[in-house]
């Protein structure tokens, strides 16, 4: 499965580099959304769940991954900027669905309040509108660590926190991609982390009354960064929305066990396809709850 890969100029001021999967007998396109400090190689799974049955789109934001070296990181991407990219690419690519990760969701709920015309619905997954305790610890130190370019503290920041439930392999790789990345890269997470704690908290949740596709909302039963409880305060705002508790599983969902990878594409399949998918087996391992106006 080899993806056709292009580096898009956007407007002008940005490179992006994109892999496209494509599905000769797919009807619908999907765009993937990745985390902070994250890659297209940390969608590897999420990618096998939904091809072929989607063509399905990776990209790295400007300043990561494959996208840096084509641009000159000479300004901070606010998540407005990055949802203008996202807008950008789904008009390119065609795509009906968005899929965003954690950090993801941030430009994800941007692009969406913009009402784009081709999108039918979206899947946001480790995101919520709250910073709880554990997260505002998580972010706190964060910032610190970034802010002193202390790699070694960064790199077991994330594997100690949102990444504990994660196998050991991945930890190790999680701490080598993590301790390793630029420092336009640190800068960038760092602006994005002070935006968090320092910006109108209300800001999604205002995002969110605009959007009028169904969102389903995935989170992990035992992710305490973004928890499923304070995702579904989603459901006072997103007029069309669903949302799905993982059980057994923390913030990285597909990529910590076989269980969590199957009741993921499971959660996936039953609400874009919902029509042609059995879904049946889900609901020994998935919470769902359902909200029309997490």
């Amino acid at each position: 499965m080899r993806p056709e890969i292009a580096v898009l100029d956007i407007q002008g001021q940005y490179r992006v580099y994109t892999e496209f999967y494509r599905a000769d007998a797919a009807e619908k396109t999907i765009i993937l959304v990745n985390g902070s400090m994250a890659t297209t190689a940390s969608f590897a799974q999420t990618v096998k769940n939904l091809h072929p049955q989607f063509n399905v789109v990776c990209y790295d934001q400007p300043y990561a991954g494959r996208s840096k070296a084509h641009n000159l990181h000479e300004k901070m991407l606010t998540k407005e900027i990055e949802g203008q990219i996202l807008l950008e690419l789904i008009d390119h690519f065609g795509a009906e669905h968005v899929l965003s990760f954690s950090w993801g969701g941030a430009a994800t709920m941007m692009a969406l309040s913009q009402r784009p015309r081709r999108i039918e619905k979206a899947v946001i997954s480790s995101f919520s509108p709250v910073i709880n305790s554990h997260m505002l610890d998580y972010l706190e130190r964060g910032v610190e660590h970034l802010g002193n370019l202390d790699r070694d503290r960064v790199g077991h920041l994330v594997n100690d926190t949102i990444g504990k439930h994660l196998p050991s392999l991945f930890k190790r790789f999680n701490y080598r991609h993590v301790s390793s990345l630029a420092e336009h890269e640190y800068g960038q997470m760092h602006f994005h982390i002070n935006d968090v704690l320092h910006s109108d908290r209300q800001c999604y949740l205002h995002a969110a009354k605009k959007i009028d596709v169904p969102v389903l909302f995935l989170n992990g039963e035992w992710d305490e960064y973004t928890a499923a409880a304070d995702a579904r305060l989603f459901a006072n705002h997103v007029q069309h929305s669903t949302f799905s508790t993982l059980q057994a599983t923390g913030h990285f969902l597909d990529m910590e066990h076989k269980a969590a990878c199957r009741d993921s594409r499971n959660a996936l399949m039953g609400f874009l396809k919902p029509a042609q998918y059995d879904s049946r087996p889900r609901h020994h391992n998935l919470q769902e709850h359902h909200a029309l106006a997490s």
